[in-house]
Formats: C-alpha cells, structure tokens, sequence
C-alpha cells in the first residue's frame, strides 16, 4: 500500500506491505535512524515519536495508521538558529548528563516534549510517572529527570 506522511515537516511517500510498523517506515523508508527498535513489544519506548504532537510508540502503530499525519522524530526535534540549534529538551539532556549511553534518549526527549506541552512546570514525581514507559538500561533515572526539570526552567537537584 501508498502510505504518505509528513515526517519532521517533509513529505515521505513510499510502497510498504500493509503490515508495516510505524518505527520500520521511519528508518526504511524515511531514513531516520535516530527512532531506536528497542523491545519491539511497547514495553521500551525507545521507539517513541510524536504523531500530530502525541507521544506514541511507533513499534505499536502501523505505516497505515500515520497516512496523511504528522510524526516528529528526534531528527526533527533540533532547528532555530545557527547560534542554538539544539531543541531545549536536547540541550538539557546534554547538560544534566541525561544521555547516558544514549538508546533510550530519543524516546525519552519525545516523551518529555509531549509532557511539557501538557504540564510545563511538572514535578519531579510527574515527571517519573510520564516517563515509567521508557526504560533506561544504564544508571538510573536521576539525572534524566534532572534534565526534564531544567527544560522546564525548574531547579534541577544535585
């Protein structure tokens, strides 16, 4: 089937089987590899993106279901000027040293773009609450909620 869908503000066309999951489109399709396949069974979030500004996990929605939508990956997080191109979530996460090996970060910044539009001051427990369906495999989660408070302009802990 023709699926069409304007990621990160670019028209992407292409023919894919009908069951073609949304992450697969992306990175065959789209060539955007920064969307991660991490579990490929909803239970990660490294494969989330914003569909028409929702954070979902793109391993769970098909090709089919994006067609004539609007999906936002990590690739199309980062713009502005030449001075500051990095999104505020992104230059948080760089630094509060929410990076950490760097998997499960695209998701994670996904996810946190959708819970500032929703809740622009959150605490520190909400923000654990919106992010318990992305895992980090590596340290911990301290220092990515840090990275959450400071693209709030919260005080970050220490």
């Amino acid at each position: 089937m023709r699926v069409s869908i304007e990621v990160n503000g670019t028209a992407v066309a292409g023919e894919v089987p009908d069951r073609t999951l949304l992450v697969h489109y992306l990175r065959d399709t789209a060539g955007l590899t920064g969307t991660n396949i991490g579990c490929d069974t909803t239970s990660c979030g490294a494969c989330t993106v914003l569909l028409d500004g929702e954070s979902v996990k793109s391993c769970t929605v098909l090709a089919a279901q994006a067609d004539g939508h609007e999906v936002t990956t990590v690739e199309g997080l980062a713009g502005g000027s030449a001075d500051d191109r990095l999104h505020p979530v992104q230059r948080a996460f760089r630094e509060q040293h929410g990076l950490q090996c760097g998997f499960c970060t695209p998701g994670m910044m996904l996810a946190t773009v959708s819970l500032l539009r929703e809740n622009p001051k959150p605490s520190r427990d909400e923000v654990r609450t919106a992010l318990e369906g992305n895992l980090c495999r590596c340290t911990g989660y301290h220092n990515i909620v840090n990275a959450v408070m400071d693209a709030s302009g919260q005080e970050v802990a220490r």
